[in-house]
This record gives C-alpha cells, sequence and structure tokens, in this order.
C-alpha cells in the first residue's frame, strides 16, 4: 500500500503489547533492564541504552527484524484481528463498513475453497495471454492487466500532482518491469547475488510447472524471463539517481513521447485504459522506455508472452492455492532469510487493512484511537513547528533571505493527524465473502480506476496515503503535509501519562524528522506551495550541499556484515530528517518545564531520558539476509546507526552523558555535523 506520489518515509514504528507496556512502567518508561550501565554511552550508545534488550528479544522466526517498530506492529496486527474476529456473523446491512470489512476477511480466511479452486481463477487470463499472436497485441494486454488488477508489467503509472503546477493532476510514467527488488542483482555476479538469481529463476520454473508447463519448458521460460528482465535492469536509473526530483521530471508533449516511442501506440494505451489522451505527461526516465521501446520491435512475441504470463503468475500467487503461496515464500526466504511464514490470520489481516484501510480504519479508530492522543499531537506539532522557526533563525551559515523563504515553507506546512477527515468509502467495489482471489481483482481494477479518474481534477487534499493503524509517518513534499497515523501514536513513541523527555525524544523526534524531510536534500527543492522551484540562494544552497556531503560521509563509514557499506548517498533523506528532527525535538523539550530542571527520574536526568526515549525507538537487529538487503535498496539506514547518527553530532548528548575525547563515539566539536 504506497501512493507512488508520495515520499514515505520513516522504516517503521514501536508498539508494545500490554504486558510489554506493564513491564515498562515501574521504569517510567525506561527500563535499567534493558541497559548495559557497564559500557560508556561514549564508547557503544547502542549497547548502553539497548544491548540488553535485544539479546532478551531474538527475531522471531516469522520476522525478519524484531525491535520497537516491529512490537508496536504486532500490537496493532492483533488489535486489527480482534476487530475482524468481532465483525465474524455480523448482522450489519449489505454495504456497511462492518460487513465490507468482515466479507473481505472471511474469505481471505476460507482457505479450504481457497485450496479447492487451485489456479482456476486465473485460468482464464492465462489462455488469453497463450492466445496472443501478434506484436501490437502486447502493448493492448499489458493495459488490460492494468486496469483489471491482473498486474502492472513493464513500467509503473498513475495519475499525479505535477511537481511544477501542484494544483494539476498528470499522467505519469516510471521505469519497472523487473521483480527482483534492485536493479543490481541483475547485474552483479558476487555470491549473495547469483545465489538470489538462481533462487529467482527456480521461483518463476515453479509457478510455470504449478500451471502445467512442463518441467524443461518452465525452466527456459525461468531463463528468457530472467534475460528480458535483466535487459530492463539495464536500462533503469538506480536508486541514488532517483532521488534527485529534477532527474525524474521529464515533461512531454504527448504526441512527442509517442513519437519518441512508437511502439507503446500511447494513444491506444489510453484508450485501453478507459479514458482519452492527455494533452502532456511525464516521464520519470525517457532513456528506459526508449530502450524498451527498441525491445517492444526486436523481442519475440513469444518472449513477450512468456513475461506477461510470468506477471501474472507472481501478480497472483499469494492469493491462490497453498503451493503457490509456499513457492512464493520459499524464495522470499532466500532474499530475507525468514524462518517460517507469518500465521494466515496475520497475513489476511494486514491485507484487509491494506485492500479495505479507510472502512477498517474507521473500526481501529474507534476502538484504539483516543480523541485526547490527538489533542496532545496537535499540540507537540504545534511546538516542534516553533522550535524548528528558532533553530532556522538560529542558523550561521544561512541568509535572511533564505530563512525567510525557509520560515514561510515551515508556517505552510499542514498537519494530518490520526485519520482522515473525510473517509474513503469505495464506492462501486463489489466485496464478495467467497471469493478471496476476486475481491484482490476487483480491488485492483477499482484502485486503477479511482487513480484515473483524477485526471484533469482539483487535487484532493484530503487524501491520505496510509491507513489509520499504520506503524508510520510521511512527509509529501508536492503537499507539503506532514502525516502521522494513529497506529504510531503509542509507546515508546508516545504515551500520554509519560514525562516531557520521552514524548519529546519519541513522537517529538518523529514529528521534527517529517518536518525535516521538507528541507532535506530532495525535500529542500521544493517551495511553500509544494512546487518543485528554488528558493535558495546560490551561496545557501552551496553551504547547505558542503554539510549534507559531510553527513554522507558519516554514514558511508558505517558497515555491516563486516564489510558491507552504508550508502550515504541513498540514505541521505532519513540521515538529514534524523539529525533535523532530533535536534528540532531537543529545542521543543527545552522549552517545557522539564526541560529546563535538572531532576533526575530512576537516576535518569532529563537530557539522559529525552536521548535514551530516542534509543529505545531503534532498538532491534534484523537477519543477515535483510540487512544485506536494506543497505542496498532501502533510503533509511540501519537502525543501530539511527540510534547513534544524530546524538554524535549533537554537543547536548555529549554533556548529558559526559562523553569526552577519547571515547570511541567521540567527535571533535568542530567536526559535529550541524545542519538545520
Amino acid at each position: 500500500m504506497k501512493n507512488k506520489y508520495l515520499q514515505l518515509v520513516m522504516a517503521g514504528s514501536v508498539l508494545v503489547s500490554s504486558s510489554l507496556y506493564a513491564q515498562e512502567k515501574p521504569g517510567k518508561f525506561i527500563d535499567r533492564d534493558n541497559m548495559n550501565l557497564s559500557v560508556k554511552a561514549g564508547d557503544d550508545f547502542v549497547e548502553y541504552s539497548n544491548g540488553p534488550w535485544v539479546r532478551k528479544n531474538p527475531i522471531p522466526a516469522k520476522e525478519t527484524r524484531w525491535g520497537a517498530f516491529n512490537q508496536l506492529r504486532d500490537f496493532n496486527i492483533n488489535a486489527i484481528k480482534t476487530i475482524l474476529d468481532e465483525t465474524k456473523g455480523t448482522k450489519a446491512a449489505a454495504g456497511s463498513v462492518e460487513r465490507r470489512v468482515a466479507d473481505f476477511y472471511a474469505a481471505a480466511m476460507d482457505s479450504l475453497a481457497i485450496e479447492k479452486l487451485g489456479y482456476t481463477p486465473i485460468q482464464a487470463d492465462l489462455q488469453h495471454i497463450a492466445g496472443l499472436q501478434f506484436k501490437s497485441q502486447i502493448v493492448t494486454e499489458i493495459a488490460r492487466m492494468r486496469s483489471t488488477g491482473a498486474g502492472s508489467p513493464l513500467f509503473g503509472f498513475y495519475i499525479g500532482q505535477d511537481r511544477k503546477n501542484v494544483e494539476k493532476m498528470v499522467p505519469q510514467l516510471g521505469q519497472g518491469g523487473t521483480s527482483l527488488p534492485d536493479r543490481d542483482y541483475y547485474l552483479k555476479n558476487d555470491a549473495r547475488s547469483v545465489k538470489i538469481q538462481e533462487a529467482f529463476k527456480k521461483y518463476v520454473a515453479t509457478l510455470f510447472t504449478l500451471t502445467g508447463t512442463p518441467e524443461a519448458q518452465a525452466k527456459a521460460n525461468a531463463e528468457t524471463v530472467f534475460q528480458l528482465e535483466k535487459k530492463l535492469a539495464e536500462a533503469q536509473m538506480g536508486h541514488v539517481e532517483m532521488r534527485d526530483p529534477y532527474k525524474t521530471y521529464n515533461k512531454f508533449a504527448f504526441a512527442d513521447f509517442n513519437q519518441k516511442t512508437p511502439a507503446f501506440n500511447w494513444a491506444l494505451t489510453f484508450q485501453d485504459f478507459g479514458t482519452s489522451a492527455p494533452d502532456s505527461i511525464l516521464v520519470g526516465a525517457p532513456k528506459f522506455f526508449e530502450t524498451v521501446n527498441k525491445l517492444l520491435i526486436e523481442t519475440p512475441v513469444e518472449t513477450w508472452k512468456t513475461y506477461l504470463t510470468w506477471n501474472l503468475l507472481r501478480g497472483s500467487a499469494g492469493y491462490l492455492s497453498s503451493p503457490f503461496v509456499k513457492a512464493s515464500f520459499a524464495y522470499s526466504q532466500v532474499l530475507s532469510g525468514q524462518k517460517v511464514q507469518a500465521p494466515r490470520w496475520q497475513r489476511m489481516s494486514a491485507m484487509t487493512d491494506g485492500t479495505l484501510g479507510e472502512l477498517l480504519g474507521q473500526l481501529y479508530v474507534a476502538k484504539y484511537f483516543k480523541p485526547e492522543a490527538k489533542a496532545r499531537m496537535v499540540e507537540l506539532v504545534a511546538n516542534l513547528r516553533k522550535a524548528f522557526a528558532v533553530r532556522i533563525n538560529k542558523l550561521d551559515w544561512m541568509s535572511a533571505e533564505t530563512k525567510e523563504k525557509a520560515l514561510a515553507k515551515l508556517n505552510a506546512f499542514t498537519p494530518k493527524i490520526g485519520y482522515p477527515d473525510k473517509w474513503k468509502n469505495y464506492d462501486g467495489l463489489e466485496i464478495s465473502a467467497n471469493e478471496y482471489y476476486g475481491n484482490i481483482r476487483r480491488a485492483g481494477a477499482w484502485g486503477f480506476q479511482e487513480n484515473l479518474a483524477q485526471l484533469g481534477k482539483p487535487v484532493d487534499r484530503s487524501k491520505w496515503g496510509m491507513t489509520p493503524p499504520t506503524v508510520n509517518a510521511y512527509y509529501s513534499p508536492v503537499m507539503n503535509e506532514i502525516v502521522f497515523p494513529a497506529g504510531i501514536l503509542q509507546f515508546p513513541f508516545f504515551a500520554a501519562d509519560a514525562d516531557d523527555a520521552i514524548n519529546y525524544g519519541g513522537i517529538g523526534a518523529v514529528i521534527g524528522h517529517e518536518m525535516s524531510h521538507g528541507f532535506d536534500d530532495s525535500g529542500s527543492q521544493y517551495d511553500k506551495d509544494g512546487t518543485l522551484r528554488n528558493w535558495w540562494t546560490k551561496d545557501d544552497l552551496a553551504k547547505f550541499k558542503a554539510r549534507t556531503e559531510l553527513l554522507g560521509k558519516q554514514f558511508d563509514a558505517y558497515t555491516v556484515q563486516d564489510t558491507i557499506h552504508v550508502n550515504g548517498k541513498l540514505t541521505m533523506g532519513e540521515n538529514i530528517g534524523d539529525l533535523g528532527g532530533l535536534n528540532m525535538a531537543y529545542e521543543a523539550f527545552k522549552m517545557t518545564k522539564q526541560g529546563k530542571s535538572t531532576k533526575k527520574i530512576d537516576g535518569f536526568s532529563p537530557d539522559q531520558r529525552f536521548f535514551l526515549a530516542w534509543a529505545q525507538v531503534w532498538r532491534g537487529s534484523s537477519l543477515p539476509e535483510t540487512e544485506a538487503q536494506q543497505v542496498l535498496t532501502d533510503p533509511h539506514s540501519p537502525n543501530q546507526y539511527r540510534t547513534i547518527g544524530a546524538p554524535v553530532n549533537m554537543d547536548a548528548w555529549y554533556k548529558a552523558f559526559d562523553v569526552k575525547p577519547g571515547d570511541k563515539l567521540y567527535k571533535k566539536p568542530e567536526d559535529r555535523i550541524k545542519i538545520w
């Protein structure tokens, strides 16, 4: 569930079960039993703050990582299950929120019916693809699959705001077409990459075999798919390059782009989508489409049919009978290292949230989100905004001219807290209590048409890119909004009865993080209206980039699995978010009564509690396979480096824990990076 035109941030979050929450209370939210006080904070802040907790909380077999975010997500998925279990046998009227949610979940949990069907739900699609004969039919089939919820082969497509004219909704095309998590998995030949390539080919062959393809042909099909996707990967831009909003902003007159890539026949494609051709179109990676245009001309029809069949199988496998589901999990195990699959109820609860999130969200908010939590968040957001304004005004590297523009952008932020003011009602989406795959397909088709209907319409600023139970938060540069779903507004991020140090070191830093995304290396290129437009003086921009480069070098030096380096450029936005957010939260904390005092709680000063609250948000561990994949594909740094990455640049952290020269994490005052 990812709205493609929103920049989603914050890798996760923490909520704890009631028993764990009770465990934290005797220590006033900081439990010494979870800390290793024999280690100096200045030598190893991760071990000092969380070492024993990590050792006492190994990664469960059904997980790929475990920490505060995962605990909170675990709590929330159990909360969702409680809600869904309560809908069983509901007498609610047809079409009501309760009935539609209940019917979707009932169909998803009816494993006997799903097993009986095998792969029959996709047989008609398989036959349709098998009957294709001409190149022109390939492009038509790609459009049909997208508009009917069968898959999204070859490229990305959505209707979103024009970054240089944000009141206009326009069609946007992005690179795509590959199955592996990153283009490098196709292009590298190191041992880990080769292992993943072989697992992928085995997965492709297995799904073909499960639908009746002879084993030898299935293996040949797998090689065909891999080689075609490798060509697509070679044409794609890398993750770091994709972070540049100007490089991915390429506006074409529709006729000109159609002429540049005639094999796509875009006018016909839009007609097949169910709409007329627009005047102009935004293209994220024009060279990718030029390469694919050539591939459409040169590649045999049979190869494309194999590729489209694979896309159908890949997109459907998780919703079919157990052999398909098991094959999918076996492949994902190689990528992530996960030991066992999550129980069906958990997967189907998450699927219900992902498919009908704003129906389920209404039930979730009514049961689990208190109005006082929203009121407190409104107050915290206001306090963080004030603190950020103070920090901007105090910057010694920025001119008054640019400060004025930065403050204007900050004041224009729109906060969204808890849940939408206007709920999505999914009008026209048919949900059956007896047809799981059918529900998924109809939901996919409905979602496509809902997005397509925005073409030429006014921008709907009430929309959310996350569902209420989500343990996450995001900043949208084109909306210039910060969004905090109800799911994250719980301990250890937030607790109504916690002292300010805990809430400011937790949710306060999250709020600051999201605000800082408006001023990170990418978000800072958008102005107060959300328009991709420079508002910096040349000199100030050069100073900003010099400081971000220093932060990039700091994170480049961090490693996982002994030798795999964090990518400071890929993670730059999140690292700036953490550094700015924690500084901002600390500034706001120092405005509170507790922040101004030195009174200890359980032996810890207010400042120590603030930084320990930050640290416990990021406590946790990951499986080696997951960690290696994260470094390659995830714009967030590994948790252990989020724990220390910002504090080691803050004078207050040094003072709070008496960090001195000679300590392993010590940085000279002149080397501490200060941006926002």
